[in-house]
């Protein structure tokens, strides 16, 4: 046990050197100096503090690697990529929202863009896909959101068998070389450039905007600080959400119910309950101490947040008062996303790091990083895809690229 613990960690040591070196290239060299001390010791601690089992758990990256693979990367956006999101309905495509000031849809078997919507003058922050149409919703740093159709025709399976199996390392291979040469993929894929309706009346930057339970309705969230309530066929505001000190960062809502959730800046994030037509409650989460980067429902009766206080913390709606779990991680988490079956969570961070937790608050999984593979730069949001047999999560960045991962989650269980 003694050993474990030393051989730990000398391994975190060498690790807080190289997260040094890595970060100092970006010129943080203050910030660095006052992290790094701070960080080491903390993992210390919690290293310490863990249980026998949470020590055995830390020596999983060898397994991980089997159950955590690359699949396919998504290379065609000519800058960041804000937002990933998997559709809800037949045929399942994958939507990437970029500060290109484009929206690509994908086909999740070839990696083939098959649309590309350019409807937005600015950023496109986020992208979310009607529950039952073929729709897609679009926030944007041009102060509005666009509701837009899209007709997808998936590829024939039988080309994709073929890549898979000749031509995978090749493509991988160009695809690190010459990064620019592929950001033509999209000049060859249906264009549409005008929405189905447009969401106006936010003064600032759209950060993000998903659909209310059944399609009819919206919410976006804005650098304004207010969440604007939509109604869907006529695009009027229904209702214009206040609150917030600062400028929000992300809203979700809940699956089956009227509730929405959104996150700010102002180290708060707020559910608005909108079940009852005549009573909007809203309740005010305190937990973090830096911005809260998302907040997000799971099928049950929880919220999961994360920040930028390189925390995430599981919450009852029963009971919000103090968090049932949190989680503590060595970088600034994005967007997150928990996968409803098995409620994992997937945390990107800033780091580049993509890690994978139970609700409990027990590492399952780092996935595979190496100069090779996974993300270049900070990866900014996860999605699961539960029911994809080829890649159930999927991650984007702001090295331009999003990336297919299968997750052999009964594997990742069984390890715990």
């Amino acid at each position: 046990m003694r050993r474990e613990i030393d051989t730990l960690n000398e391994r975190l040591a060498a690790e807080g050197q190289v997260i040094d070196g890595a970060e100092l290239s970006k010129g943080q060299l203050k910030t660095k100096a006052s992290h790094s001390t701070s960080q080491l010791s903390q993992k210390l601690k919690t290293t310490y503090k863990a249980s026998t089992s949470k020590i055995v758990s830390s020596f999983k990256t060898t397994t991980s690697r089997a159950v955590c693979q690359l699949v396919k990367e998504y290379i065609g956006h000519r800058d960041g990529i804000w937002d990933v999101s998997v559709a809800r309905t037949q045929p399942v495509v994958l939507g990437t929202a970029s500060a290109d000031h484009t929206a690509l849809l994908w086909s999740i078997e070839t990696g083939k863009c098959l649309v590309k919507y350019a409807g937005h003058v600015g950023s496109v922050n986020s992208i979310k896909f009607h529950p039952s149409e073929q729709l897609a919703l679009t926030a944007s740093g041009d102060q509005t959101a666009h509701i837009w159709r899209y007709a997808v025709q998936l590829p024939t399976p039988q080309p994709v068998a073929d890549t898979s199996i000749s031509g995978e390392d090749e493509v991988e291979c160009s695809d690190k070389d010459e990064p620019d040469l592929d950001g033509d993929v999209s000049s060859d894929c249906p264009t549409i450039r005008v929405p189905l309706t447009s969401l106006k009346s936010h003064q600032g930057v759209v950060i993000a905007a998903d659909w209310l339970v059944g399609g009819k309705q919206a919410v976006t969230a804005s650098w304004d600080r207010t969440a604007n309530l939509y109604d869907v066929e006529t695009s009027e505001l229904v209702h214009s959400l206040t609150g917030h000190d600062q400028e929000l960062t992300h809203c979700c809502t809940h699956p089956t119910q009227r509730l929405v959730v959104t996150s700010s800046r102002d180290t708060t994030f707020r559910l608005w309950d909108f079940r009852d037509p005549s009573i909007h409650s809203v309740n005010v989460f305190q937990g973090h101490t830096d911005t809260v980067t998302s907040a997000v429902f799971t099928v049950g009766d929880n919220v999961v947040s994360g920040s930028d206080d390189r925390t995430v913390k599981v919450w009852d709606l029963k009971n919000m008062r103090s968090p049932i779990a949190t989680i503590r991680t060595d970088s600034a988490i994005n967007r997150i996303n928990v996968c409803v079956g098995q409620k994992i969570i997937a945390l990107p961070h800033d780091n580049r790091q993509v890690r994978l937790f139970d609700m409990s608050g027990v590492r399952l999984a780092r996935l595979p990083r190496s100069s090779r593979q996974g993300h270049r730069r900070m990866v900014c949001c996860s999605a699961w895809s539960e029911d994809h047999p080829m890649c159930n999560l999927f991650t984007c960045g702001f090295d331009r690229q999003a990336i297919g991962w299968n997750i052999n989650i009964p594997a990742l269980l069984q390890e715990k």
